[in-house]
């Protein structure tokens, strides 16, 4: 296995693009030396902005694609159309073994389907699910899926659980890690015909640490470490989760200059308050991976900064390090062979 990581960055992608998307790839290129980024877009563009900045110039290399996937496109039809797009001629790179992950801040739709058409599913794997680290008291949780599968079924769920939990010992390191279900209680018998059908089938695996149910309220307090719904369920608690964090940031600090002495009081405070508030920063975390592809697939926020676009590049080294695709085809395969005996 090559030590350098090569990532795949889709430059016109997102709010912020290009000019976001290539400082994010600086810093990265500045912080590893064994990552090396192709920026995939509008090669004039991309090279007049990169000429603005100083780094290791044989880590960073431009792709040429002439077009670019608006958010308003659809996405099927623009995976199929724009051939030469940003997010496909990238795509295409992790498919040929150019490139060993592909990051991208755009469309959400088009990466998708782009995932499952160009990339590939693994063997076996029905439903590719989107998954968010979010922060807890306790850490992170995974949150799987938060919107690629909004009209899953319970077998979906099941293996959603099971790459959740390979995932999150692999990456994060936490060993056996718990598993909830999302519900509207904690009682086996609550919540709607999918949750229900859901449960017991999570009960009867015996190769993840099932707990229960787990509500919405609790997910901040990191009562599991794997947190298992459907896409729209998810894609609500991530975007409440973010909207919270973000008006409470927001008021503390507007609370702490309302008087002199709330002034002095911040002073005195600022260190373990700018801590803490770091662990509830998303960016800290960088982009959601697209598991159960046959390469690695990172979406990040439609609005990234530098800052999550540069830790979403770094956390693909750690993800082709912990060899989590193989994982999640050996416990596949080994379900698969249980099934034909």
């Amino acid at each position: 296995m090559s030590d350098i990581t090569r990532v795949a960055l889709d430059a016109m992608g997102g709010d912020n693009a290009p000019g976001e998307i290539i400082r994010g790839a600086v810093e990265a290129v500045k912080q590893r030396s064994d990552i090396k980024v192709l920026l995939t877009g509008q090669e004039a563009l991309l090279k007049k902005t990169l000429s603005e900045y100083t780094y290791p110039r044989e880590q960073i290399e431009i792709v040429n694609a002439s077009e670019v996937i608006e958010t308003a496109d659809p996405p099927v039809m623009a995976i199929r159309r724009k051939k030469d797009s940003s997010i496909v001629v990238a795509m295409n790179l992790v498919k040929n073994g150019e490139a060993d992950a592909f990051v991208s801040a755009g469309s959400s739709g088009a990466i998708l389907v782009g995932g499952q058409v160009l990339v590939g599913r693994i063997k076996g794997v029905e439903r590719p699910p989107l998954a968010p680290l979010i922060p807890t008291a306790k850490g992170v949780s995974l949150l799987i899926d938060c919107g690629a599968n909004v009209d899953a079924r319970p077998s979906h769920l099941v293996q959603f659980a099971k790459m959740g939990s390979i995932y999150m010992e692999n990456i994060i390191g936490k060993k056996n890690p718990t598993v909830g279900i999302v519900n509207i209680g904690a009682e086996e018998e609550k919540g709607n015909a999918l949750v229900k059908e859901t449960f017991p089938l999570l009960k009867e695996c015996k190769d993840i640490n099932f707990v229960g149910s787990v509500e919405a309220r609790d997910i901040p307090a990191g009562a599991v470490d794997v947190v298992v719904c459907e896409a729209f369920v998810g894609n609500v608690i991530l975007k409440l989760y973010e909207g919270v964090g973000g008006t409470l940031i927001s008021k503390v600090k507007q609370g702490m200059m309302g008087s002199l002495r709330s002034k002095i009081g911040a002073l005195l405070v600022k260190p373990a308050l700018k801590s803490t508030l770091k662990d509830f920063d998303a960016s800290e975390y960088g982009g959601a991976p697209l598991l159960g592809l046959n390469g690695l697939v990172v979406k990040t926020h439609g609005s990234s900064k530098a800052k999550e676009v540069c830790t979403s590049i770094i956390q693909c080294v750690t993800f082709k390090e912990q060899q989590i695709n193989e994982k999640i085809k050996a416990v596949l395969q080994v379900q698969e062979e249980k099934k034909e005996n």
